[in-house]
């Protein structure tokens, strides 16, 4: 990074999923969504029926222990404690300890997840449900505390930094192309 005295870290966040079972998958026929919670980024857990077939369920937000940390047991040390050390991942924890604490509990009790998922489709069961994926969300924290949830691109001298690009960043690719381009092309 070359934007001199930066004040936002990306701290790595795995959001974890459930499959329905092929027989369960009538259930869900449309997207859904739980009312966002405006304190954070997240969305919490929902259904999602895929394009090519299936429905995920989740995913949860628990901090993972390594840039790339897909799965539990993934594990970096110097980054886990690069994250940590962060004045404002520490000020994160500090006011959102308890829900930080109720996604961890997620993350390894499949009977808590299927009851946040109850909330939203009270006939699923535990047994409705198979282990997915993970993926791994690159949240940018400033050093205050908050979670940037919007687009960050900043200026260096000679460089354009897109610093947060979140969901729908894909969705959002050429949009973003654009912006920096336009910027490259008025400063360059």
């Amino acid at each position: 990074m070359t934007v001199p005295a930066l004040n936002v870290k990306i701290i790595p966040f795995r959001g974890e999923y459930y499959k329905l079972k092929k027989e369960k998958e009538y259930l869900v026929k449309n997207l859904i969504y739980p009312v966002p919670d405006p304190n954070f980024p997240f969305l919490g857990v929902h259904f999602t029926r895929m394009a090519k077939g299936g429905v995920e369920a989740g995913p949860n937000a628990v901090l993972a222990f390594s840039r790339e940390g897909y799965k539990k047991s993934n594990i970096n040390v110097s980054e886990l404690a690069e994250s940590l050390a962060w004045p404002g991942f520490q000020k994160v924890a500090a006011k959102y300890w308890r829900t930080g604490m109720g996604e961890m509990y997620r993350s390894f009790s499949k009977a808590a997840f299927t009851k946040a998922l109850q909330k939203l489709l009270p006939e699923i069961q535990e047994s409705d449900l198979v282990e997915g994926g993970a993926g791994v969300r690159a949240q940018a924290c400033d050093r205050n505390g908050g979670l940037v949830d919007d687009f960050l691109i900043l200026e260096d001298t000679g460089v354009i930094n897109v610093c947060n690009a979140p969901s729908p960043a894909a969705t959002s690719s050429l949009a973003i192309g654009e912006t920096v381009s336009r910027l490259a092309l008025s400063r360059f």
